[in-house]
């Protein structure tokens, strides 16, 4: 098993920007990729962005590419989420995701954070 606890949402005004982070433990010994997801109210949760293990391919959706950044640093089992240039749609509670996985078209991940809101004012 994997725990993921995601920091770092809050509220900020458009056009600001925000770092989100997680924090892996437990069977954290796994090459795991990891990633995103957010999910805006009244919507279902998307992919947002996801990172593999070595770090060397990260992903985007198409909404985010060119404003957000993910990236890890595996000596401290960690993932992060730099979001900038803030939209007011990127409000959504944000859910960070280990062992991703690719299929039809769509993202899925075997492990997920608890969340963390993230509220852009207009």
């Amino acid at each position: 098993q994997v725990q993921l606890v995601e920091s770092g949402g809050g509220l900020v005004q458009a056009g600001g920007s925000l770092r989100l982070s997680c924090a892996a433990s437990g069977r954290t010994s796994g090459s795991y990729s990891m990633g995103w997801f957010r999910q805006a109210p009244g919507k279902e949760r998307e992919f947002v962005a996801a990172i593999s293990w070595s770090a060397d391919s990260t992903y985007y959706a198409d909404s985010v590419k060119g404003r957000f950044t993910v990236s890890r640093d595996n000596a401290k089992n960690t993932v992060y989420l730099q979001m900038n240039s803030l939209k007011p749609e990127d409000t959504a509670v944000y859910y960070c995701a280990a062992d991703l996985a690719y299929y039809s078209g769509k993202y899925s991940a075997g492990y997920w954070g608890q969340g963390t809101r993230v509220t852009v004012s207009s």
